[in-house]
This record gives C-alpha cells, sequence and structure tokens, in this order.
C-alpha cells in the first residue's frame, strides 16, 4: 500500500501502525465476539435477549468511567508501557468470558473487561497525533480503524467454526471461543512492550534529520491548533461545549453501530443458517465497510474537508438502518445492513481529524479520551435498546429504526459544530504531497 510520499512519515508509518492494526483488530475481536456466542451461551446459561444485550452494554460502562484517567496515565507514562498494559489485562477479562456460569457472573466479567480495555482506543488516537502531521491523520485514522470491520468479518468464520469444537473435552464450543481468542491479546502485550515508540524524538530507528524534521512538523502543527483554539484549562477544555457535542454525536454513532454488530449473527441465525454460515454471512458488511472507510478517509484528506465527508456517511448509515427494519426478506435486509455498516465505518476515519482541529493540542488527551467515553455509553445503549424491543416485540423492527433516529443526531451536531470552518481540521495550510 503506497500510502505516502514523505519519507519519514512513511518510515514511522510501516513502523508503527501495522502492529497498532493488529492489536486494534484483536481488541475489537474480544470486546465484539460475545454476539458470536449469543444463541449458544444464552441457552446454557439462562439469558433473554434483554438480558444479554444489557449484559454486552456493560463493558462500556466501566470503559466510561476509567477511559479518561487511563488517557491521563497515557499521556504521563508512555503509550508503549500503558498499551502493553491494557492489552494483557483484557486478554486475561476476554479469557475469563468462558468461565461465566449465570447472569450475574455474565455481568460481572463484562464490567472487568470494559475496565481493563479503557483507555485502548482514545489512547490509540492521541498516539497518532504524536507521531503524524495533521494534513495525514484522515487516512492514517482510517487504516487504523479499519481493523475493526476486518476484525468482525474475518472474526465471524474464526468464531463460527471455534464453536464448532463444542463437546471437545467435554467443553461448550463457545467457551472454547473466548478461550482461543484471549490468548492473542496476552502474547501481543509483550510485543508492543518491546516494539511501541512513545515520540518521534525516542526513535533510533529515525535518523536524526528525520526525527528533527517530523518532531518540527509536529510543532507546527501543535502550535497552529492553539493559535485558532480558544486556549481554556484543563478543567474547561474537558468539559466545553464544543467536546460535549463531538461526544454526542461520537455517542449516536456508536450507539447504532453496537447495537447492529452484537445482534446481527442473531439475526442472521434466525435466517436458518448453521454457525459457521453464519459466521461467514455475518462478514460481508464489515468486510465492505472495511474497503469504503479507508477510501473515504483519503478522499478526504485529499480534498482537505471533514464535515461533510463525517456528514454524508452518517446519513447513508441511518437509511441503511431505517431499510433493514422494514425489509421482510433475508436478500434485502443483509443489503441494507451493508449501507448501515459502510455508513457507520466510513464517517469515524474523518470524525476524528474534524475534532482534533477544534481541541486544543496541549489537553488534546484528557479532551479525546472524553469524546470517546462518551460515545462507549452509546456502546452500552445500543445492544440494551436491540435487546429490549427484540424481548418486548418479539422482533428487531423498533430497535432498529430508534438506532436510525439517533444517528441523525449526529449529523446534526456535525452540521452545527462544523459551520463555518473551511477546512475543518484545522489543516488548511498543510496539504499532503501526492500519493
Amino acid at each position: 500500500m503506497k500510502i505516502l510520499n514523505d519519507a519519514p512519515v512513511r518510515k514511522a508509518f510501516w513502523r508503527l501502525m501495522p502492529l497498532i492494526v493488529v492489536c486494534y483488530f484483536v481488541a475489537y475481536l474480544d470486546r465484539a465476539n460475545v454476539g458470536f456466542a449469543a444463541v449458544h451461551m444464552s441457552q446454557d446459561i439462562g439469558l433473554t435477549a434483554s438480558a444479554f444485550g444489557f449484559g454486552a452494554g456493560l463493558f462500556f460502562l466501566t470503559y466510561f468511567l476509567l477511559e479518561v484517567p487511563s488517557n491521563l496515565l497515557l499521556a504521563r507514562y508512555g503509550a508503549r508501557r500503558w498499551i502493553a498494559r491494557i492489552m494483557f489485562t483484557w486478554g486475561a477479562m476476554s479469557g475469563a468470558m468462558a468461565f461465566v456460569t449465570n447472569e450475574p457472573s455474565f455481568y460481572t466479567v463484562r464490567l472487568l473487561l470494559g475496565a481493563a480495555e479503557a483507555g485502548f482506543f482514545p489512547g490509540i488516537t492521541y498516539f497518532v497525533t504524536l507521531w503524524f502531521p495533521a494534513a495525514y491523520r484522515a487516512r492514517i485514522m482510517a487504516f487504523f480503524l479499519c481493523a475493526a470491520p476486518i476484525s468482525l468479518s474475518l472474526g465471524g468464520p474464526v468464531s463460527g467454526a471455534l464453536l464448532g469444537l463444542d463437546g471437545l473435552l467435554g467443553i461448550p464450543g463457545w467457551r472454547w471461543m473466548f478461550i482461543m481468542e484471549a490468548l492473542p491479546a496476552i502474547v501481543l502485550s509483550f510485543v508492543v512492550l518491546r516494539y511501541l515508540t512513545d515520540r518521534p524524538s525516542d526513535a533510533a530507528w529515525l535518523t536524526p534529520e528525520e526525527r528533527a524534521d517530523l518532531t518540527e512538523r509536529l510543532a507546527i502543527d501543535s502550535q497552529r491548533s492553539l493559535a485558532t483554539a480558544h486556549h481554556h484549562s484543563l478543567f474547561q477544555a474537558l468539559f466545553n461545549l464544543r467536546v460535549l457535542l463531538f461526544g454526542v454525536a461520537n455517542f449516536a454513532i456508536v450507539m447504532a453501530s453496537y447495537g447492529v454488530s452484537f445482534f446481527l449473527p442473531r439475526i442472521v441465525k434466525e435466517f436458518g443458517l448453521s454457525d459457521l454460515q453464519t459466521g461467514f454471512l455475518s462478514a460481508v458488511p464489515y468486510a465492505l465497510a472495511a474497503i469504503s472507510l479507508v477510501w473515504w478517509g483519503k478522499r478526504s484528506d485529499a480534498r482537505l474537508e471533514r464535515r461533510f465527508h463525517t456528514l454524508i456517511p452518517i446519513v447513508f448509515a441511518s437509511m441503511g438502518l431505517a431499510a433493514a427494519a422494514l425489509s421482510t426478506g433475508p436478500v434485502m435486509q443483509m443489503m441494507a445492513f451493508c449501507c448501515a455498516a459502510i455508513g457507520c465505518w466510513a464517517a469515524m476515519p474523518v470524525f476524528w481529524p474534524l475534532c482534533f482541529g477544534n481541541i486544543p493540542s496541549k489537553n488534546a488527551a484528557g479532551a479525546i479520551a472524553v469524546i470517546n467515553a462518551i460515545a462507549n455509553l452509546g456502546g452500552f445503549a445500543g445492544p440494551s435498546v436491540m435487546g429490549f424491543f427484540r424481548d418486548h416485540t418479539g422482533g428487531f423492527m423498533t430497535g432498529l429504526l430508534v438506532l436510525a433516529g439517533v444517528n441523525l443526531v449526529a449529523a446534526a451536531i456535525v452540521v452545527l459544530v462544523g459551520r463555518g470552518h473551511a477546512h475543518e481540521g484545522g489543516i488548511a495550510e498543510s496539504r499532503p504531497v501526492a500519493t
């Protein structure tokens, strides 16, 4: 992939981002694999759809509570050590999902998993701002974020295959799935500790000239952001109106995304398919989403435009969710879910650069964490809404329509906070070289 012709940025990209992408792939697999275990686990330990949706979403409550402290600690102690710590503890808690036996234990482990993983995504987002100039961040974030839909697309068949181990050594297949899929996170924690570099100034693998060049350009971006932003104390930056509005917008996007991802395998399973067939068919929307978000992020960078590149896919996602709710046949419903997935994921790599240009750089770690922490309450709300309406209506139509409506709130906020900015993200003066 020829993403950059800028030598130090290209070198940093290929040194850091493949490992980061693999880590996020594993994180998303461990976070969302509960959706593939849903049917069999619910039958074995007695979970209703409401209890499953509530428990799946509990992950995001402790994630929300601990995300800001975690990101501030990352800024203090460095990404290398803190991300390694996060990965080790989340791997352990993900494996513990194999040992839940009833509703309370399911809730407890999901809470612990959220606490263990808290700060990973905003930590990586902040890490990107420490390494890559503003003009490249949409495509860098797109490359990073594509790990999530790829994880969902490849994780579906893998999880379906692991469910096929049912009965091996007398252990149900869903327990095998949690055990096997937890191991990569633990192994990668040691790789991160050995391989990641906190800042360009620490990078022995860059030449002195490259270190100086990259450090200078990042400093210029930081100064430009400070010059165009209001100066706040840390407390004010974390709780100013613009930060909170970005958080609510991200809440709406995440609510739609997780509301679908945790229940899509169950919806597909009701088409009358096997576990392996369910895994493969559930993968299709996310495979398309992975392709779309990389292309859309690069398109946003090429045009130096953020607001409408965030708005358009959000509206497209809402249309897809509404169509999925109102469709009756499996083919039309899957096409609608593909549109919803493409829209939800294509918005994300552009949304974050839009935020970067509206946050004082000196408080970026905390403000990014606040935005993502608020968003993760959407991760609790989405599955809970879907499960509630499934139990009370017997179907998923109402839940999907609610997700579609809430997602439009994100569109309204993007229009509001972006109005009057010709070049969102504060990058008008730093056009990237041709790719």
